[in-house]
């Protein structure tokens, strides 16, 4: 994609990339977070401006968006609707602030929706599950169970929607057309959205230009739940759609989306042997076959949470192994499996 952008400066520093065309990208910080920013974009309708996710719920992240918007000649309160590619606090965070602002609309998949309402149910019942009994339920000690529970720092649920998408459905953007596609897998309803005016795929998280997006299986025995199988099906339907110009949701915008959909299959494919090859005829559990796999660190210098979300990726590997035939679980608890 050539780079035809050029950046407009915002009220107090923060800048709006312009894309051209009536598109800019506003970068939103995600404090504590080494994925460092989440790319906010805007799109102009006839109707006032259009955002595609809206950034974590943050002082530093409401005060870089309005900053952002201002240098465009854009305030909140102009703001038409927000599309929320999913639920992950670091795109759908600020969705509720934006409509108390604006009374914008806000838009997601259904199946995310769904799952926020989970998450507030699941908040509402004081002797619901927590993350130190997932870790249980996968093998993990009782010290590595109780240092979860300490350091459950998850955020409150973003807001619920006002409409709710399907795949092949139309964005409300008067005068251009954004259309829904459903690309399960980083979350149950994560969706990319087609700028067909310009031919152009706002990739949410699903196909970043260098990061492998995180799939895991949460909790980690969810029954009749695939998500990598259906994140690889996604990765698959996307490099066939026949559009190459990425606007991601983190690092940069990118071309070649068949190619690096192709090499995410890969990744996964690869990870899917090494878990694969981990097994045995005896019995392992879930904890243990985590700690044998390759991280990005080691896994005794891991966060609690980190070592949550390995175990999640890992479950989900497993699933999949056990859908083409290559795990078996054994049944009752801790979780454990054989080839």
């Amino acid at each position: 994609m050539a780079d035809s952008s050029s950046s407009a400066g915002g009220t107090g520093g923060v800048s709006a990339t312009d894309h051209g065309g009536g598109l800019w990208s506003v970068p939103v910080p995600i404090p504590g977070n080494p994925l460092g920013k989440t790319l906010v974009y805007v799109l102009e309708s006839e109707r006032g401006p259009v955002l595609i996710d809206a950034g974590w719920e943050h002082p530093e992240a409401w005060k870089a968006l309005k900053e952002g918007l201002g240098g465009i000649g854009v305030g909140v309160e102009d703001v038409y609707g927000v599309v929320v590619t999913h639920m992950h606090p670091d795109h759908a965070g600020l969705a509720g602030r934006i409509r108390e602002r604006s009374g914008a609309w806000v838009a997601m998949h259904r199946a995310d929706a769904d799952l926020i309402q989970k998450m507030r149910d699941d908040l509402a019942n004081p002797s619901g599950e927590n993350l130190g009994d997932w870790l249980a339920r996968a093998g993990a000690s009782p010290e590595e169970q109780a240092a979860l529970r300490r350091n459950d720092g998850r955020p409150d649920p973003p807001a619920r929607p006002d409409r709710l998408l399907e795949d092949g459905d139309l964005i409300d953007l008067p005068g251009r057309a954004l259309r829904t596609i459903w690309t399960p897998g980083h979350s149950p309803g994560h969706i990319c959205l087609h700028l067909e005016d310009r031919n152009l795929l706002f990739t949410g998280d699903h196909v970043l230009p260098e990061i492998t997006p995180h799939v895991g299986l949460y909790p980690y025995d969810r029954p009749d739940v695939d998500p990598l199988g259906g994140y690889i099906a996604s990765l698959q339907r996307t490099a066939e759609l026949g559009i190459e110009d990425a606007m991601p949701a983190h690092q940069y915008s990118f071309s070649g989306i068949p190619r690096r959909a192709k090499e995410i299959i890969e990744h996964h494919e690869e990870r899917l042997t090494e878990i694969r090859d981990l097994l045995t005829d005896e019995p392992q559990t879930l904890w243990t076959i985590a700690t044998r796999c390759v991280w990005s660190y080691a896994w005794e210098k891991m966060q609690p949470i980190s070592h949550h979300l390995a175990i999640g990726e890992t479950a989900a590997h497993l699933r999949t192994l056990e859908n083409r035939g290559h795990a078996r679980r054994t049944g009752g608890l801790p979780l454990s499996y054989t080839r």
